[in-house]
């Protein structure tokens, strides 16, 4: 099995847009946490809630700093996906 190193290409101190995706649901007061990040909730009646968020994070130090915030409100991080260098607008 061939195994491919793409620890080349990944940069760790540039700024990038992130979609982060967790179960459960952010409080009005957990919210203000996550400045600057836009904030969307699906889920209703007995699906279990789940909140994206997608925002600019200055670098891996800050990313870290987010998914540690989530941690300690006990949000289980489905998924992380880095959108790029910026943030893409939606009609």
């Amino acid at each position: 099995m061939k195994t491919v190193d793409h620890s080349q290409s990944i940069e760790f101190g540039n700024a990038a847009t992130y979609r982060i995706v967790v179960k459960g649901a952010l409080t009005e007061a957990s919210r203000s946490r996550f400045a600057g990040m836009r904030i969307e909730q699906s889920g209703s009646g007995t699906e279990v809630p789940r909140t994206t968020l997608v925002g600019r994070v200055m670098d891996q130090g800050a990313l870290r700093g987010v998914l540690d915030t989530l941690y300690g409100l006990h949000l289980p991080v489905i998924s992380v996906e880095n959108c790029g260098d910026f943030e893409k607008e939606e009609p």
